[in-house]
């Protein structure tokens, strides 16, 4: 799975072609954590159909803040660059909710 940082988020979200999950998790985020191994197996599971990435927001604060991540876990889908769906809270993220809004994307 694409590991998003500041210095590839926008050629590998913002600038590119397509559909993309990313997931803005932290590293003390206990339910952005136990998310980590659905999320990997989705990735799996969609393979060619969606591009999914994350991006710790421990270490890219300010990036996390520019994209209006306000809490986490948060997943959201970008379209050609253009943000059009986003998922957040550990109560609104579970390995179901997130394969339904891959699901509305695919």
């Amino acid at each position: 799975m694409l590991e998003l940082n500041k210095d590839n988020f926008d050629a590998e979200v913002i600038q590119a072609e397509g559909t993309i999950l990313v997931d803005f998790w932290g590293t003390k985020c206990e339910p952005c954590k136990a998310l980590i191994p659905d999320v990997e197996r989705l990735a799996e599971q969609y393979d060619g159909k969606i591009k999914i990435a994350k991006l710790n927001t421990t270490e890219n604060r300010r990036l996390a803040m520019a994209q209006k991540v306000m809490g986490l876990p948060t997943f959201v889908i970008y379209k050609n660059g253009e943000k059009q769906k986003e998922i957040s809270g550990a109560e609104n993220c579970t390995p179901e909710t997130i394969e339904n809004l891959i699901k509305e994307f695919v």
